[in-house]
């Protein structure tokens, strides 16, 4: 049996990553699209092979009202998220949610008690827990192979254009670089650290947004402290393009990631000095494929709404500095 899965939202991401990796899922196949404009979504749901009869949707309420629609990945500006994903748990619909899961502490709650409320599996999309190399790293270090950690930084850039995209203003989005990539680097660093450090419990950070004076952060450098002794630096921007680099320093290894902050798969992975071999795996079938194993019943969701909010919370204890 095959789960019908929706996409809500047709720009870069669905285009290039999700709807690609769903012609890479065992148990499910895309089933319709919804767009602002029912030609972009045509469109869209024609080109990616959507299967449904009626397979394209300009109405959340006509696109929902479909009863063979089973799950929904939402992949929307950030302040649409609480809505549509409100609204999807509402219709019975399972959701993977694209991050950040929303742009208030309040709204990823309230998405979180709704569906906890319906009984729907709900998880939040970040898709570096599954490039193979970093599983490999978590692996290593909660099985204390690495020692005790004692630093970790992440560096994630790119250089925008112009302040013409939607996250560098108020309407859709809050945040603009820790929203397309900082939001990533905090999950990779609770994910590697929360099991054998404990909680953030500090966390601080400069923020400059001098070029062109939105009201959202271009780059932004925060330190975290998780438990009472490992500190944490991640640095993103949308004013220079860096090579991305995860690093990890732990007891008896040092751990540098280079080029695996990213869509691929791909980038080198060394421990002290040695190169780690890894798989290069489409990290977004990974994310996916966890998702419909979810709704089977035969695996938890990696990334549940908790997580989402936790990160929500501190991007907003970030940027309030």
């Amino acid at each position: 049996m095959s789960i019908n899965v929706g996409i809500i939202g047709t720009g870069r991401i669905s285009h290039m990553q999700l709807a690609p990796a769903m012609q890479h899922i065992e148990g499910a196949r895309l089933w319709s699209v919804l767009s602002r404009d029912n030609r972009r979504a045509a469109e869209f749901a024609n080109l990616h092979g959507a299967t449904a009869p009626v397979n394209a949707y300009a109405s959340l309420a006509s696109f929902l009202a479909d009863p063979s629609l089973e799950a929904v990945i939402i992949a929307t500006p950030d302040a649409l998220h609480a809505r549509q994903a409100i609204a999807c748990a509402r219709a019975g619909k399972h959701v993977l949610l694209e991050k950040p899961m929303a742009t208030t502490a309040e709204d990823a709650a309230e998405i979180n008690e709704t569906f906890k409320q319906e009984l729907l599996k709900l998880g939040i999309a970040y898709h570096l827990r599954w490039h193979d190399g970093h599983r490999k790293i978590a692996a290593m270090l909660h099985e204390g192979m690495l020692g005790k950690p004692r630093y970790a930084r992440a560096l994630w850039t790119w250089e925008a254009e112009d302040n013409s995209n939607w996250r560098a203003h108020p309407e859709l989005g809050r945040w603009w670089g820790l929203a397309g990539v900082g939001t990533h680097c905090i999950d990779l660093m609770r994910w590697m650290l929360l099991p054998v450090c404990g909680e953030v419990t500090r966390c601080r950070s400069v923020i400059d947004s001098s070029t062109y004076g939105g009201p959202h952060d271009e780059t932004a450098c925060v330190s975290m402290q998780f438990g009472d002794s490992v500190p944490v630096d991640i640095t993103t921007s949308v004013m220079f393009s860096a090579p991305s680099r995860f690093e990890l320093y732990c007891e008896e290894a040092m751990v540098v990631c280079e080029g695996t902050l990213g869509p691929s798969g791909g980038g080198t992975i060394t421990i002290n000095n040695a190169p780690l071999d890894f798989e290069l795996r489409n990290p977004y079938v990974g994310e996916i494929q966890n998702f419909i194993d979810a709704i089977s019943g035969t695996t938890r969701i990696a990334v549940p709404g908790s997580e989402g909010l936790r990160n929500v919370e501190l991007l907003l204890e970030a940027a309030s500095d």
